[in-house]
Order: structure tokens, then C-alpha cells, then sequence
């Protein structure tokens, strides 16, 4: 379907459970267990390709996506300063936002206090960049 119809990722199965077994830790003391997530998929095609996912990927190409979208916002981008902290081992930038009201004099912008929130450590957390997406969207938002 992937090829034929342009169908991306999507959720499916049935049956999905997730919870406590009866296998204990042996990393830490007392009555903690391992869990487990279970379900059930038919393939529809025969010899077919497929990839299970406890999340929806989050691309580079997303987090590019996003950054864009707040840099053209005429509102965000008057808040959000994008820089580049680094590069990756594999060459991709890593970006440095800093969400703060513009400071006009250097004495004022010294005395604020700051709050780092990072995502994706390890790297393969897809879903802590959908928090930080979240986090993003709601302290550049117009709620209160």
C-alpha cells in the first residue's frame, strides 16, 4: 500500500494490551516488575514489507517542518530565537531555541532566569518530540 497507494504510517492491530508481567526487576529492590505491550496484526499482503512502531516516527524532516513554521510566524519569531548549538555525529544541526520577550538593554537580559528543556535523549524517543512540539506550540501560544 505504502507504494501503490502513498500510504505512509498508520495505526493498526488489534487487540493491544499493555501490562504488568510476572517477570521481576532485578535492577532495583522490592515488588517491581517488567511490562509488556502485546497485539495482533494480519498482513495484507503476502511478502509485503512491513515496520511496527510504538509511535509515529518524528523525522528529521518534521522538526525541520516545525522550525520553519515558526520562523515565518510573524508573532513566534519575535520570541523564539533559532540558533545552532551543534552538529550531530551524523551532520545534522542541532537547534537551540531560546523562547524569551525581547530585551532592550544587555543588563536586563542578564538578569533573566532561565529554563532548559531538552528532547530526544536518547535519540530514539520519538515521543519526547512531540512533547517538545507541544511545550513549543503552548509557551509561544496565545493562552494565558
Amino acid at each position: 500500500n505504502a507504494r501503490n497507494k502513498n500510504i505512509g504510517w498508520l495505526r493498526t492491530g488489534h487487540n493491544i494490551h499493555y501490562y504488568k508481567n510476572n517477570i521481576r526487576r532485578k535492577d532495583c529492590k522490592g515488588e517491581r516488575y517488567q511490562y509488556s505491550l502485546t497485539w495482533q496484526f494480519q498482513f495484507p499482503h503476502n511478502g509485503d514489507t512491513c515496520y511496527f512502531s510504538h509511535c509515529y516516527p518524528y523525522s528529521y524532516t518534521d522538526l525541520q517542518k516545525d522550525l520553519l513554521e515558526i520562523a515565518k510566524d510573524p508573532v513566534k519569531s519575535q520570541y523564539v530565537k533559532q540558533r545552532i548549538l551543534c552538529h550531530s555525529l551524523g551532520g545534522n544541526m542541532v537547534h537551540l531555541l531560546t523562547v524569551t520577550t525581547p530585551s532592550t538593554h544587555l543588563t536586563e537580559a542578564k538578569q533573566k532566569r532561565a529554563v532548559v528543556v531538552t528532547a530526544r535523549v536518547p535519540p530514539g524517543e520519538t515521543n519526547s518530540s512531540y512533547m517538545m512540539r507541544g511545550f513549543i506550540n503552548f509557551i509561544t501560544g496565545s493562552s494565558p
